[in-house]
């Protein structure tokens, strides 16, 4: 706050009728002192005023409400305040400032606070010792309208000690009493000298601070609620996950005590039974119809055992990478051609990662694979079969390729070659199965599977809304082909 202090001439203090000047300020009178009109007219400020009883170490809290014309603009507005010994002033709940020396008046500037409506005065003033009482005025000027004054008198109110919001009432209870004049002189010895003031000090009140609307209670309100429901919504997702990883982690245990299972007892015994019948097949004559029988049944436990590791292999979770899957399918696509005249090239990308490849996704590919090696095998007559295995992006891509007699996919019977299936199983997992061939030139199989589980579930509800039965058909017959949730 900027502070301006003006000294006036003391013979204007004393309307020209003081004889002589004391120390303090204080100077000897006539009895009838100080009028309330020169009060007004040189300090403009009214008499003094305080409560009923004056007592040392008293606080007397004094309120005052006033007006300002339904659309009038405020063009000036100032207060003159002195309380002896000392005041806190407040105008509408804010506080403007505090004053300690009864003997200088201090104005404050309040153009930039009053507006039209009602307002409310309220100083709360401190007596030290002896004497006490409050000096007041309030002076505005319209624009084009008339000059208001507030001064201190009989109309102000005193609100008792206890009432809280006080400050800031717009109304005055009737139980508040109402203030009475103080004398304006004093007793000094034999002397009356009266309480006039020496001084004008300026204090310079600093607008109110403009609160953005980010600042205003119910957007903090709302902020903290949001705070809230996100910080709850956190734990809850947390509380899920965790969840979700510990039960992820029990059925991995359950999954891997499976797969060990049906390694060391299934796949022991079908082992066994095989080198019995072959123990057998030595002790049979070689002419006799028996034997026949016991090498188709040898035969069909070793399809049996190799069956029983394909499916230990999906049922094992340490197997669940699409590094692992790659490896895999390319073993047994060389174990199966073996057996044809059919020669098997590998195009592998060499960095593939060991990211999870779930158990559902590997299975339906694994078998589309599959069952277009078989296909080739069977009807293309070709001497060569390239098997691509590529990452492009968040999508691995998986090409069979032959160079046999190929076909006119428009005459081709679906249910021979099994395309219906291939399209099935990648529309299951949320992929494509894309087939190019021509008589003469060959078949190429392409398999597009999303990697992500996002983007697989993205690219069923698509599926979905393309084809209603699509959610049936996915719900029936996932579960049939799940492994890991039949050994669940």
């Amino acid at each position: 706050m900027m502070v301006f202090v003006c000294v006036l001439p003391l013979f204007m203090c004393c309307g020209g009728i003081a004889r002589a000047q004391t120390a303090g300020g204080e100077a000897e009178i006539p009895p009838r002192g100080m009028s309330a009109e020169r009060l007004k007219k040189d300090w403009g400020v009214g008499g003094w005023i305080w409560g009923p009883q004056t007592y040392d170490k008293q606080t007397c809290r004094l309120w005052r409400s006033f007006e300002i014309p339904a659309g009038a603009e405020v063009e000036f507005a100032r207060v003159r305040i002195s309380v002896d010994n000392g005041y806190r002033l407040m105008i509408d709940g804010r506080e403007v400032g505090t004053g300690s020396d009864w003997r200088s008046i201090t104005e404050y500037d309040l153009g930039h606070m009053l507006k039209a409506g009602r307002h409310v005065i309220a100083v709360e003033g401190f007596n030290d010792n002896r004497e006490a009482g409050m000096q007041f005025g309030l002076n505005i000027r319209l624009k084009d309208g008339p000059v208001m004054n507030v001064f201190s008198d009989e109309s102000w109110r005193i609100v008792p000690a206890g009432e809280s919001g006080w400050e800031s009432q717009r109304d005055a209870p009737p139980h508040w009493g109402r203030a009475v004049k103080s004398e304006s002189r004093l007793v000094r010895g034999q002397v009356w000298v009266g309480r006039i003031p020496t001084m004008l000090v300026k204090v310079e009140v600093p607008p109110p601070a403009k609160i953005g609307f980010w600042q205003s209670g119910w957007v903090q309100a709302v902020l903290w609620v949001g705070i809230a429901f996100a910080v709850l919504f956190s734990l809850r997702l947390m509380a899920r996950l965790a969840v979700q990883s510990k039960s992820q982690e029990l059925l991995n245990r359950e999954r891997a005590r499976i797969a060990r299972d049906i390694h060391d007892e299934l796949g022991a015994r079908l082992t066994e039974l095989a080198l019995e019948g072959e123990v057998i097949q030595t002790e049979v004559p070689s002419g006799s119809p028996v034997a026949h029988k016991l090498e188709a049944l040898c035969e069909k436990a070793r399809a049996v055992s190799g069956v029983m590791d394909e499916v230990v292999w999906m049922v094992n979770s340490k197997r669940d990478t699409l590094l692992d899957f790659s490896t895999y399918v390319c073993k047994n696509t060389q174990r199966f051609l073996a057996a044809t005249p059919i020669r098997c090239r590998l195009d592998v990308d060499a960095d593939l990662p060991q990211i999870p490849f779930e158990l559902p996704v590997r299975r339906s590919l694994l078998l589309a694979v599959r069952e277009a090696i078989n296909n080739a095998a069977k009807y293309s007559a070709a001497t060569e079969l390239f098997l691509r295995i590529h990452r492009r992006g968040n999508e691995l891509v998986v090409t069979v390729e032959d160079n046999g007699a190929g076909f006119d996919p428009a005459l081709a019977d679906s249910d021979r070659n099994g395309l219906t299936n291939l399209k099935t199983r990648m529309d299951e997992m949320g992929g494509r199965c894309l087939i190019s061939a021509s008589p003469g030139e060959g078949c190429r199989v392409d398999f597009h599977v999303p990697l992500s589980r996002q983007a697989r579930l993205k690219a069923l509800s698509g599926a979905e809304a393309r084809n209603p039965l699509a959610t049936e058909q996915r719900l029936v017959t996932l579960p049939i082909s799940d492994p890991a949730k039949e050994a669940t």
